[in-house]
This record gives C-alpha cells, structure tokens and sequence, in this order.
C-alpha cells in the first residue's frame, strides 16, 4: 500500500510546491504525495520557473489548504516552514512528522535575478532534502 505524505507550509506556494514536486521525482510513485497550506495563496509563478529549470513542471499544482485533507491518513507529515510547525493541526492518526525550516524565496528582494537567486538557492536545499528523506524515511 502507498504511503500518504503530506508537505505543510504557510501558504502553499513555494516551499511546499516545490517539496511536493520533488518527493513526486523521487518516490516515482511509490506514494502519494500532497502539499497544503494553513492559508493558500496560490502557487508562485518564481517556484514553477525555477522548479522547470531543474527538469520538474509543476505548473500544473494548486495551492491547497489544509482543511481539504482532513479524511486523509497521512503516513509523514512535512513542515517546511516554522510557522506551519507552530500552527500545524492536530491530525488523528500515526503520521510521523519531520520538520525542516526552510527559507522563504518569497521574500527575497531585489532585482529578478537575485530573487531567482536565491529561489535557486532554496530548490536545492529542499531537492538535497528530499531526495534523503526518499531514500531513508519513506
């Protein structure tokens, strides 16, 4: 049986998409993978750019929240931010949950380059993360 993994963020339009993108690469089906966010504020256009660079489209994600996962029986379930950790739903099941604060490219500044700058910089660290996490956790 798939395991169910969810990827929780703030808003669901950066470092979840881009989590979800790459644990779907990885895993290559071997679960089903969802992100969610305690408020939804679309999927960033940055985060589909950046994702496409690096060979995954994900242009075709929706910003969810998390409310629309409530009859799941998630297996992990994935903080990507701290403030998702801090306000993440009690869920009633057995779902390990791991934490991993990653820096939010949404709020770089600067010229276009630098802000893709750092959403690079932020697409590898979750891609290093969760390429271990597919090899050792799931």
């Amino acid at each position: 049986m798939k395991k169910n993994i969810l990827v929780l963020c703030t808003g669901n339009s950066c470092r979840s998409q881009i989590a979800e993108g790459y644990l779907k690469h990885f895993l290559g089906g071997k679960a089903n993978v969802y992100s969610a966010g305690i408020e939804t504020h679309g999927v960033n256009p940055r985060a589909i750019i950046t994702m496409k660079e690096d060979g995954i489209d994900i242009s075709n994600h929706t910003s969810n929240h998390i409310d629309e996962y409530q009859d799941i029986e998630f297996d992990f379930v994935i903080t990507v931010c701290d403030n998702a950790k801090e306000r993440c739903p009690f869920f009633p099941s057995k779902a390990k949950k791991i934490h991993q604060n990653f820096n939010d490219p949404a709020k770089a500044t600067g010229t276009e380059e630098e802000i893709l700058k750092e959403f690079r910089t932020v697409r590898q660290t979750i891609k290093e993360f969760c390429e271990q996490f597919s090899k050792n956790d799931c």
